[in-house]
């Protein structure tokens, strides 16, 4: 059975100039700097974000983690949102490998306020942590797909600045932020010192991401890279995919955000559905199917039966994510299955 796979923009495959790109890609050692390619795609990722350099990364997980580490010191603290993906899905990262601990921000819709933030900053205390890091999350993930508002990352980082702490922000989705708020990429990049952003969610490439900065701070970021194994070889056949997607893919995300919202109108009209529509900003739908009586896991297992793909779970929150090989077609059935669910 062909599936329609809405379980995340992580299951996109790569086009074929992609992976025509990868069958020619010209190759060399990326340790001593000598892979064209690779050195091709980290010039048009600082470009785009208006950044001094940029390092090709395996992951996302993979960046933000080499990002935290170049930043602080073991014993000290950073703030980030209380459910960013970097405190809820990167397996306690920070504590394992930074040592350092997080101080956690209710947000609204995945938005810290810049003066709880500020009052977060610890004070120069022998009994306390040093705060040594904010980090924000654009779009965020589990507030389901939302944009950071351009004067909440303006405030964030003149509190920052105000108080000598760099920022980092999760930019996962950041091309999904730049597409919603029609600006350029870099327009929202400013707000942060370093940026993490994937190649292989919306943008279709099969591996990798990107973490741009200063020339300093990624100097000192490959040495944290090559310590977690990133040090990759012949990686221009990667990059090589990146390449295309910068090119080609990050003009079409609009596409992806009318079927969300196509999609979260028509589920949202279903009884025993209910979606805040404020946060259908992006790709990503959240959706509550308490008023159905199901777990998002026997949810998920009626839908199988359908040809639909998403995560289940215990709760009766459910993630819907649309992404390149969705089609509105794709959303039209979706909907229709749904409803039929609903109706037993």
């Amino acid at each position: 059975m062909e599936f329609i796979d809405l379980r995340s923009d992580t299951v996109t495959m790569p086009t074929p100039e992609m992976r025509e790109a990868m069958y020619k890609a010209e190759v060399g050692d990326d340790v001593y700097g000598e892979d064209p390619t690779i050195n091709r795609l980290e010039e048009m990722a600082k470009d785009l974000l208006g950044k001094e350099a940029a390092m090709f990364v395996t992951s996302g997980t993979q960046g933000n983690q080499v990002c935290v580490m170049t930043h602080t010191r073991p014993g000290e603290e950073i703030i980030l949102e209380e459910k960013c993906h970097i405190i809820t899905y990167e397996v306690g990262g920070i504590g394992y490998l930074a040592g350092v601990q997080a101080k956690l921000i209710k947000g609204e819709r995945g938005a810290m306020n810049p003066e709880d933030i500020e009052a977060a900053i610890r004070e120069e205390d022998i009994h306390q942590p040093r705060t040594s890091l904010i980090c924000v999350e654009n779009t965020h993930n589990r507030a389901g797909g939302t944009v950071i508002p351009m004067d909440v990352l303006r405030r964030t980082h003149e509190v920052a600045r105000m108080h000598g702490i760099p920022v980092h922000m999760d930019g996962a989705r950041i091309f999904n932020a730049a597409t919603y708020l029609k600006v350029p990429v870099r327009e929202i990049a400013k707000y942060a010192d370093s940026v993490m952003f994937c190649l292989s969610k919306g943008l279709c490439a099969p591996v990798g991401s990107i973490v741009a900065g200063s020339r300093e701070f990624i100097v000192r970021a490959r040495k944290f890279r090559k310590m977690m194994g990133g040090g990759l070889r012949q990686a221009g056949f990667l990059a090589a995919a990146g390449i295309v997607a910068l090119e080609k893919m990050t003009t079409r995300l609009q596409e992806d955000h009318d079927n969300a919202r196509l999609l979260a109108e028509g589920l949202n009209s279903i009884p025993g559905i209910s979606i805040d529509m404020e946060t259908v900003q992006t790709n990503i739908v959240i959706c509550d199917i308490s008023g159905l009586n199901l777990t998002g896991d026997a949810f998920s297992r009626k839908l199988f039966e359908k040809g639909i793909r998403v995560n289940g779970g215990k709760s009766p929150i459910v993630r819907f994510v649309t992404h390149h090989g969705i089609e509105k077609e794709d959303v039209e059935k979706t909907i229709d299955a749904i409803k039929t669910i609903a109706k037993r």
